[in-house]
């Protein structure tokens, strides 16, 4: 039997989480500050075996990736912020375990490098963006705890009309999808992590 409890699912809001089968969860906020700091919070008080960051994102009309597609973020790139890396990283590649994991959770989703941007239209390099990614990952790096983030298209970036994003159908694909993405992950991480 896998230990689903040692696993962290982050989510910035409520209905990108699905109601936990053993698993812990924590709704991060909105925003890459939010995120950074609610992720730090909750690895120093329950020290996760790996964390697992779902959500929904948009997609650049260009990518041709469909609305409600997953999408395994294969890295997190974090646009906001432009120093070198000698200041600080702005992308973390993801541990290659769970890549692996959620590749065998999530067989027909499309893996990109995803963006983290405060501001829609931020991140000008990537097909895929989002606003909370980097900040969770980069939190569990600093703390040496393995995590990846999984996504569901919901909007294209170009698209300024609200009413055309398809908010439902991401949030049922990226619940719909938990279950599975946990369970992998917890099955990959060692039992003494």
């Amino acid at each position: 039997m896998v230990d689903r409890s040692r696993i962290l699912v982050v989510a910035a809001t409520a209905r990108e989480l699905a109601p936990s089968e053993g698993w812990r969860t924590l709704l991060c906020g909105v925003g890459p500050v939010e995120a950074a700091i609610s992720t730090a919070a909750t690895i120093a008080t329950e020290r996760p075996a790996a964390i697992v960051h779902v959500g929904i994102a948009g997609a650049r009309a260009e990518s041709r990736i469909a609305l409600g597609s997953l999408i395994i973020g294969t890295a997190s790139r974090y646009a906001d912020l432009s120093v070198g890396p000698e200041w600080a990283p702005s992308e973390i590649t993801v541990d290659p375990a769970l890549l692996t994991a959620v590749r065998r959770a999530t067989p027909n989703a499309l893996e990109r490098t995803i963006g983290t941007s405060a501001r829609i239209g931020g991140t000008r390099d990537c097909d895929v963006e989002a606003m909370e990614g980097f900040a969770v990952l980069r939190a569990a790096a600093h703390a040496g705890i393995p995590a990846i983030e999984v996504r569901a298209i919901s909007n294209q970036i170009e698209e300024a009309d609200r009413v055309r994003w398809r908010f439902n159908d991401a949030f049922a694909a990226i619940i719909a999808a938990t279950p599975a993405l946990v369970t992998e992950v917890a099955a990959c991480v060692s039992p003494h992590a």
